[in-house]
């Protein structure tokens, strides 16, 4: 028993608890589907477990619990908030590795999970399961203190199956961009979305034409189109993974 205890201790992350220091928190909010919520070295319903050390775990780098509670961050980022499939890396560890080496100054990072895979933008409309929990996940990691700095948004592959839904996806965005900004009080927060990589049906390019089309302020856009994808030609790689966290880092450093 008394080894059994051990091995959970060592497995478990470690919960943090709010101080001085966590109280500074730079927070950001991850959101979307699977690519954003990680599927690299998985296969087969297996993920390999392999980390690159750029996703390593960090006493610097914190993510907010499924039950709401400050925790060392480690891969799989959204174990426990995207509870549909297998989880492996995806790009919020490597995201905030890369910060914090080109500006410490932002420690220590809340990184706040919500992503799950094979969702549609009007999933995450106002009133609905996933919109309401982000909103609630976000609002309970500010109340100990803490900067919000931005949103991560991939999302899109789903959208692509149905040319409706593909027709809409821009005027569903910029709603969902006004949503997130006028329910967190944040009018100019900013927004940085990943340009498809790949999608899940035929109109791939109408949705990326559509996220290109947004130019609402504070909205930036990282195109993810050529980074290495799996076997099932959907997910990235975890080198891609890893490469997207550090293009997202980038893309946030030059807007602040």
């Amino acid at each position: 028993m008394l080894c059994l205890v051990t091995l959970i201790l060592l497995v478990a992350p470690r919960v943090v608890s709010p101080s001085n220091d966590n109280q500074n928190k730079s927070l950001f909010i991850l959101a979307g589907q699977s690519n954003m919520s990680g599927r690299g070295g998985v296969g087969k319903d297996k993920w390999d477990g392999v980390v690159p050390p750029e996703c390593r775990s960090n006493p610097s780098i914190l993510r907010l619990s499924p039950g709401l509670n400050w925790e060392e961050a480690k891969e799989p980022l959204h174990e426990g908030i995207d509870f549909a499939k297998v989880l492996g890396v995806g790009p919020g560890m490597s995201f905030a590795n890369s910060v914090l080496a080109q500006n410490p100054s932002l420690a220590p990072i809340g990184l706040i999970p919500c992503a799950v895979g094979a969702t549609k933008i009007s999933d995450w409309f106002p009133g609905t399961f996933l919109y309401t929990r982000m909103m609630n996940r976000t609002k309970v990691a500010l109340q100990d203190g803490g900067t919000l700095r931005a949103i991560l948004w991939y999302q899109g592959e789903s959208d692509a199956i149905n040319k409706e839904d593909a027709d809409q996806y821009k005027e569903r965005l910029e709603n969902f961009i006004y949503d997130v900004r006028s329910d967190l009080n944040f009018p100019t927060l900013p927004f940085i979305q990943v340009g498809l990589a790949t999608a899940m049906g035929p109109y791939k390019d109408i949705v990326r034409a559509a996220q290109f089309a947004v130019h609402l302020p504070n909205v930036k856009i990282v195109n993810a189109e050529g980074l290495p994808v799996g076997g099932d030609y959907v997910h990235l790689t975890t080198p891609a993974e890893v490469k997207l966290g550090q293009m997202l880092a980038d893309a946030f450093l030059h807007n602040i």
